[in-house]
């Protein structure tokens, strides 16, 4: 078996996303870099130095040109032997896995790799599929033997997006392989780049399991703490301040209430909790953190009509503004943003909806959102008898009372969300 890691080692990663787009710029300053997506336009705008994550500055694509190559030509990949695949592992509307993505982007890797190749993921998934789903593809495509022509490494991305400060050096890296030998392999590859170190494990399988259950914690962590919300709130208690208190102890977890969404949260319990059924367990804890998590939207909005009926403003008609869109704070992606279930929801209400987003251009379009971004609303004369501070922001850290005053009718209402805004006439 000859697939030594060397610096002269060509790897190609597939995939240019908040993963696969650091790692392979982590990657080009050690080694020949082939960065791969089947996204043309994802592809010009790097080549041009510019990354639409906002996770990768200019000058740190400018600095690796000489040893990374942009492409969605997957041939150009053939010098390489070693093949990180980053790609999204959505869910579908029954909410089970999708492995679409995952199992294209084993086709192409299978039709262009070489005998002692190296294969290794870095997508969420339930254990097995990388050895079970992944592997059986690429054989097929190359005609090549698993473990025996080519191997697998599987060592999970741990990218939270918009984050400055954990970026992906100062992660630590859980790696593992098909092998004994390759899981060394694996292991002193991405120490390579990796600042914080790795934490070699005994099998793919447990390295799955291991990023899986990562998200599914926490999903879990914040369904409790969303519940407490609504019972807090049904108390007239502050639920902040209850936690404020709680948090003094020192192993009590400083988690707070809010919309779950996203591409990891919201949807990794899921690719675990399809394996266990599929096992004959029904994983009722999980699943009732999904439902608890998934009904937050629902709930702000039927608060904020509550809320409007008692003060009487007219739901019907009303104007409201929205202000955040992304599934999190100080970053544009808006994958599965629960923000748009309440968007939704009010406009079903017949409510009129304007929705600001300093992360997002006004022009833009997604499957994700359809609806028109407003420009800057202090920068125009719109009034509103209701604002929904949705995503923290550091922008809107920065409104002030006057800012809210400017952008509400005489007896308006703020919904704070995000706990950001000190005179907010209802948080969760």
């Amino acid at each position: 078996m000859t697939c030594l890691v060397t610096k002269d080692t060509n790897i190609c990663v597939v995939g240019l996303g908040y993963v696969g787009l650091p790692l392979a710029i982590a990657f080009a300053d050690k080694f020949n870099v082939v960065a791969f997506d089947i996204n043309k336009l994802r592809i010009k705008e790097l080549n041009d130095n510019f990354d639409r994550t906002f996770e990768i500055e200019s000058d740190s694509l400018e600095s690796v040109k000489n040893n990374i190559t942009f492409t969605s030509t997957i041939s150009d990949a053939k010098i390489c032997n070693i093949f990180i695949i980053t790609v999204p592992t959505p869910i579908d509307s029954k909410n089970e896995p999708n492995l679409d993505p995952l199992i294209n982007s084993s086709r192409l890797i299978g039709s262009i790799i070489k005998k002692d190749d190296l294969v290794i993921y870095e997508s969420t998934v339930y254990p097995g599929v990388t050895e079970e789903v992944c592997a059986p593809i690429i054989s097929n495509e190359s005609g090549l033997i698993f473990n025996q022509d080519f191997f697998c490494g599987y060592s999970p991305e741990r990218i939270n997006p918009g984050d400055k400060e954990n970026v992906l050096s100062n992660i630590v890296k859980v790696t593992s392989g098909s092998t004994p030998e390759i899981a060394q392999k694996v292991d002193f590859l991405y120490n390579q780049i990796i600042k914080a170190g790795t934490f070699l494990v005994g099998s793919i399988k447990v390295a799955e399991a291991s990023k899986v259950i990562e998200n599914t914690q926490r999903d879990v962590n914040i369904a409790l703490i969303n519940e407490l919300a609504i019972i807090f709130n049904k108390m007239k208690i502050d639920t902040h301040e209850v936690l404020d208190a709680a948090s003094t102890k020192w192993n009590f977890i400083d988690l707070r209430p809010g919309l779950v969404g996203g591409h990891c949260i919201s949807i990794d319990p899921y690719y675990l909790t399809y394996k266990s059924k599929d096992l004959g367990y029904n994983p009722d804890l999980i699943l009732t953190a999904r439902k608890i998590n998934n009904s937050m939207s629902s709930y702000i909005v039927s608060e904020a009509v509550k809320l409007m009926i008692k003060s009487n403003i007219t739901v019907s008609n009303s104007n409201v503004l929205i202000l955040g869109l992304t599934f999190k704070e100080n970053c544009p992606d808006l994958r599965n943003s629960k923000v748009v279930d309440i968007i939704s929801e009010l406009k079903s209400l017949n409510c009129s909806v304007d929705v600001y987003d300093p992360w997002i251009n006004e022009s833009f379009q997604s499957k994700w959102f359809n609806h028109k971004v407003i420009t800057n609303p202090l920068e125009n004369d719109s009034k509103y008898d209701l604002i929904i501070l949705a995503v923290a922001h550091d922008q809107f850290k920065e409104y002030t009372r006057d800012d809210f005053k400017y952008l509400s009718k005489e007896k308006a209402l703020t919904i704070d969300i995000k706990s950001i805004i000190p005179s907010a006439d209802w948080r969760l």
